[in-house]
């Protein structure tokens, strides 16, 4: 079992919205591209289940999903894992994620963002808890507060759903159900 840092728990404790980039985080970062244009992506029940648990233990919580991209899968899997804010086709993520904050009434510091490029930096430097996979390029790593024990596609998001949880205390008691 990993432990994480007070300094991390006592940050993400403090986390009422949890932003994510979709390619490269939830996903791998392949994406295939049939005749029709129609996207695949594949993406890891593990992420599910932080999502589950986020949403059942911590409601108040919300999620958003801040994607350059736009996909009908996308659009299909955030209303199937009731998403709260959607924004596909984005060409200005600090844009779109202040002004999710600002519908909230919260702050950045109140957020948590996992993102893995370059597209990524200025909300990376700019929330309460930023947060990376493994296989992040250097540049998101060093704006990071935290880099993931995973890769991109393979459990980030769900890492970040129990380090919040850890952070109120909750995760034994989900362990013990």
């Amino acid at each position: 079992m990993r432990k994480y840092t007070k300094k991390l728990l006592n940050v993400s404790s403090k986390v009422k919205l949890v932003a994510t980039d979709i390619d490269g985080v939830l996903t791998s970062g392949e994406v295939i591209l049939l005749e029709n244009s129609e996207e695949i992506k594949i993406w890891n029940v593990k992420d599910r289940l932080g999502m589950h648990l986020l949403k059942q233990y911590l409601p108040e919580v919300k999620v958003a999903w801040i994607t350059g991209r736009k996909s009908k899968q996308v659009e299909l899997r955030a209303k199937e894992q009731k998403v709260d804010f959607l924004v596909q086709s984005c060409q200005d993520k600090i844009k779109s994620l202040l002004d999710i904050a600002n519908n909230m009434s919260i702050s950045l510091e109140e957020v948590a963002y996992i993102g893995d490029d370059i597209i990524d930096l200025g909300i990376l430097k700019k929330v309460g808890l930023s947060v990376c996979p493994l296989d992040a390029v250097i540049e998101a790593k060093k704006a990071s507060k935290y880099i993931s024990q995973y890769y991109g596609g393979k459990g980030v998001f769900r890492e970040v759903c129990e380090i919040l949880l850890k952070s109120r205390n909750m995760w034994n008691e989900i362990i013990k159900k």
